[in-house]
């Protein structure tokens, strides 16, 4: 009866890298055609990198992790 707990617990990890995989692959595909021309390319690695930083910024700010 364990054992098969620990079967089924065992297999949720790979479940859940599914999922996110599935979410990410599903979410960026249709930004994928906007990749064939340079300035389009150029502009959307801009706004990617952009709205990291800002995540991040916004984060380490609100977690108090680095003084600003």
């Amino acid at each position: 009866m364990i054992q098969d707990l620990w079967n089924t617990v065992s297999k949720y990890p790979k479940f859940v890298i599914g999922v996110i995989l599935g979410v990410l692959l599903n979410a960026f595909a249709p930004l994928m055609p906007l990749f064939k021309r340079p300035v389009t390319a150029i502009a959307l690695v801009g706004v990617l990198v952009g709205g990291l930083a800002f995540v991040s910024f916004t984060l380490k700010a609100m977690l108090g992790l680095d003084p600003l």
